[in-house]
């Protein structure tokens, strides 16, 4: 009878749930996106209280930044509807199209980073940069540009650290998303859309040595899965879901706060 009831115990503590009730994967990841939400939370008030204190606070976007803008936002939009038929489809256990829809959401990140890189290139181009930015050769800065920078550097600081790092959040779960979909063959592509980065940017751009980021992925990732190779089932492609989310909903804040609101209107 003693040997039942131990039995019984041992049974029922090692199948005791986990915390809260959902796996530890989920709660990992719920808990950095919290602390990565103090990140994005302490670089949005430093945007917003440079905003409020300064007097006459610049408003250099034009037309063509809100255009471009926009269309990075209906990238991101679409991507979390991508996103979410990939979990779905990944509860179903259909494979084929849950790597279709992963696909297509890093589809979607590629764009928004690129039509963001492509914002960056002109803005500095124009002459709102950082002194620990290249010097454009052979490129006159327009005036408005370059006293913006000039005269409330604070602006420049926060608009490329608040937008800078989200583009980097948005490269890491495009990387995030491929190593799931595609795993090992993830690598190679991933070298070589680092090798088409280092070329195909000149060398007095910032993503020209920000493409090593791609190449430190690139290593990262096959390190990761030479050791430990395996098959991502449906738990890992909703907690890759909670992070893409995650960085879709930090841009609906700096999408009106920074563009919308430092809009020129003529």
């Amino acid at each position: 009878m003693a040997d039942v009831a131990v039995q019984h115990t041992m049974t029922a503590s090692e199948f005791e749930p986990s915390l809260f009730g959902t796996y530890s994967k989920k709660i990992g990841m719920w808990l950095f996106l919290l602390s990565d939400s103090l990140t994005f939370g302490a670089l949005l008030f430093a945007y917003t209280y440079g905003r409020v204190s300064t007097p006459n606070w610049p408003t250099p976007f034009h037309s063509e930044s809100i255009r471009n803008a926009t269309l990075m936002t209906a990238f991101l939009l679409t991507s979390s509807l991508t996103m979410v038929l990939a979990v779905r489809a990944a509860v179903f256990g259909d494979a084929k199209k849950q790597r279709l829809w992963l696909l297509a959401t890093m589809a979607c990140g590629i764009g928004f980073v690129i039509l963001h890189g492509r914002e960056w290139s002109n803005l500095i181009a124009e002459g709102l940069t950082l002194p620990v930015f290249p010097v454009v050769p052979h490129h006159t800065p327009n005036p408005e540009f370059a006293n913006v920078a000039k005269d409330v550097p604070q602006f420049a600081a926060t608009f490329f650290g608040l937008t800078g790092m989200h583009m980097l959040h948005v490269t890491l779960g495009v990387i995030y998303l491929g190593i799931i979909a595609l795993r090992r063959m993830f690598i190679p592509i991933l070298l070589g859309f680092w090798l088409v980065a280092w070329l195909a940017t000149p060398d007095y751009s910032p993503f020209h040595y920000g493409a090593h980021v791609l190449l430190l992925a690139a290593i990262v990732a096959g390190i990761i899965l030479w050791f430990k190779p395996k098959v991502y089932d449906a738990a890992d492609v909703e907690v890759a879901g909670l992070y893409w989310h995650f960085v879709d909903l930090v841009w609906m804040f700096i999408f009106p706060l920074v563009y919308l609101m430092s809009t020129k209107i003529v």
